[in-house]
């Protein structure tokens, strides 16, 4: 029988990870620990498009990382933020990235070699 997606935890957190933006999204809000408003996400990363900015908040949000929060204006007014199961997640991508530093730096050494 196949395994099925996301009956291993690993895969649960690759899928919720996986999307060129999604982590680059993750640490603006986790850094900037305040609603962010969708406009400040497309100027922090200007080389996004606002459809594929809008596809991975909701996948985000769809995850339980993020949050979406949207006020009644005359100009519509949406906000983000981490949820606390998205904050949650900074130790393990402070984990990934410490592995990655190590894993680049003997890459370089190899190189050398």
């Amino acid at each position: 029988m196949p395994v099925q997606l996301n009956e291993c935890p690993v895969e649960v957190v690759i899928s919720s990870l996986s999307g060129r933006w999604k982590i680059p999204i993750y640490r603006y809000l986790y850094n900037n620990n305040q609603p962010v408003r969708y406009s400040a996400l497309l100027r922090h990363l200007p080389s996004i498009s606002k459809k594929v900015l809008t596809e991975q908040l909701r996948e985000l949000e769809r995850d339980g990382i993020v949050e979406r929060k949207s006020y009644p204006e005359p100009r519509p007014k949406v906000e983000y933020t981490l949820t606390s199961t998205g904050r949650s997640m900074i130790g393990f991508l402070d984990k990934i990235s410490e592995w990655g530093m190590k894993h680049m730096l003997s890459q370089k050494e190899a190189q050398k070699s």
